[in-house]
């Protein structure tokens, strides 16, 4: 049993004075509250807190019961090796994904391509200028994946924002030929319905089959109509990526009504969000399995077919869950984590006012065989540690730490830092290390943190929405086994079988 190098997780006290207005105040009520998905997708300016909350904020940093700005904490267990700042993407950083030597980081300017084969010491390669929200990244071979979610004039990297409402407007996936990592190319672009909010790849054979997640359509958006209640599958030919297109537009939840039949948020289900399309969608290829996070449900699949993915089982959880987020799977297919992002990423719900159960962890075990698999709730997990009112902090990406035997992995929680828990008793998950900076303001709520802290080849990194690339080093007897694991590319959304 490790030594916290703090006491600070066992007598925080902030955050149970509710908030007066706006959005921290819809946080702080008895219901769940209506998520904004992602914070590069909201207004960011930094929201002022009201004074008493600013005041318990100063006082807590004053009493060590939180750290200060800036100031790094964390658990014996893990060592900060090194931060590198922003560069020329003065963006919010976004996803990360990995090959070989290499750590391309997203960014809503682009993204940065970093040289981790000393992860002391990581070295920037080149830096990619091609504006669009939110610019989720993936590789595969030698191209690179690039997920565009903001409405643009074309489809270009010198495209200028354009309203949805303009038919003419482009959003969708980008592809580049990363064979130079000096010089990527862009090589292809395929429109999507709604844009990309994130993809997930599938590969199969000599083509790439990309799973497209996206959502809020308006009768006002021509390429974006109601109801949209499923996701565009992409076919891209390694050989041929220029011949990258729209092979089908998956429906998951078929209905007779004009919303199809996701989960239809309020009134029916006050503070659950409608199910308009998913969010995220993690693929198992070795276990034939996808898992989605689809704003108000959660969904199993089969992808045996991946150009008609086929849902086994939907859940729901109205009382807890505003937004369902992204998914996890434990390595035996037998369980499943989706989070949930109540407040979109830019709120404060790391508190006792929100309590242990929303903005949380959702752990679910899978049971039966075959298309009668079924998702059965086990419990929650979300960080002990409770944030200040002006630190964003709320359950985000994570991936597993490859331990044989033990279900363990690692997370993003925004201003919360990064959280490494165990799942192996899905009724009784619990923290086994941290990593954490003070806030970034005192005076008001500014959305930063980390994004996206995933495990890969012996070192955990973590790219922060404002402070920039983390290297963690986790040194734990629980965990070090999985320093054995050596993958030779990790996009997180593709889950691949560490001990096949």
């Amino acid at each position: 049993m490790y030594l916290l190098n703090s006491l600070r997780t066992r007598r925080r006290r902030l955050g149970v004075v509710a908030a007066a207005t706006g959005l921290l105040a819809a946080l702080l009520t008895a219901a769940p509250a209506v998520a904004t998905p992602d914070p590069g997708d909201a207004n960011t300016t930094p929201q002022r807190v009201s004074k008493s909350e600013s005041a318990e904020t100063r006082t807590a940093i004053a009493n060590g019961e939180i750290p200060a700005p800036d100031e790094v904490v964390h658990s014996d267990n893990i060592e900060h090796l090194v931060n590198i700042p922003k560069d020329a993407l003065p963006g919010t950083n976004s996803d990360l994904a990995f090959q070989g030597k290499y750590a391309y980081a997203g960014n809503y300017d682009g993204f940065r391509i970093f040289d981790i084969s000393n992860p002391k010491a990581p070295k920037t390669v080149s830096q990619v200028l091609c504006p669009g929200s939110q610019n989720d990244v993936s590789v595969s071979g030698n191209l690179l994946f690039l997920s565009t979610d903001s409405s643009r004039s074309d489809d270009s990297c010198s495209s200028t924002p354009q309203p949805a409402s303009v038919k003419s407007s482009w959003e969708g996936m980008k592809v580049f030929d990363i064979s130079d990592k000096k010089n990527p190319k862009y090589v292809a672009a395929v429109e999507t319905n709604c844009g990309s909010h994130t993809h997930s790849l599938v590969p199969h054979g000599r083509n790439v089959y990309i799973y497209v997640s996206s959502y809020s359509p308006s009768p006002s958006f021509p390429d974006c109509q109601p109801p949209h209640d499923g996701i565009s599958i992409v076919k891209v030919p390694r050989d041929a990526p220029e011949k990258a297109a729209v092979v089908n537009f998956a429906v998951l939840f078929p209905g007779d009504g004009p919303d199809g039949g996701g989960n239809p948020g309020a009134p029916t289900n006050p503070g659950v969000s409608k199910t308009t399309g998913c969010h995220d969608i993690t693929v198992l290829p070795s276990k034939d399995l996808a898992a989605g996070a689809c704003m108000g449900d959660g969904i199993l699949m089969s992808i045996k077919d991946p150009e008609h993915p086929k849902v086994i089982d939907q859940v729901q959880d109205n009382v807890n869950f505003a937004f369902w987020h992204s998914a996890t799977f434990n390595q035996t297919a037998k369980k499943v984590v989706f989070t949930d992002e109540l407040g979109g990423g830019g709120a404060a719900t790391c508190n006792a006012a929100v309590g242990p159960n929303r903005g949380a962890d959702g752990i679910y075990d899978i049971v039966g065989k075959g298309d009668q698999r079924k998702l059965v709730f086990r419990g929650y997990f979300k960080i002990p540690r409770h944030q200040a009112d002006t630190e964003n902090c709320v359950a985000h990406n994570g991936s597993l730490i490859p331990v044989e035997g033990r279900d363990i992995m690692v997370q993003a929680w925004y201003q919360g830092g990064v959280s490494v828990w165990d799942f192996t008793d899905s009724t009784k998950p619990k923290e086994i290390g941290y990593f954490e900076r003070g806030p970034l303001t005192t005076d008001r709520l500014t959305v930063g943190g980390s994004w996206s802290a995933y495990y890969y080849n012996g070192y955990i990194y973590s790219n922060d929405i404002a402070k920039g690339f983390d290297v963690l080093k986790l040194s734990d007897r629980r965990t070090d086994p999985a320093r054995e694991i050596h993958l030779d590319q990790l996009n997180v959304q593709t889950q691949p079988d560490y001990f096949d």
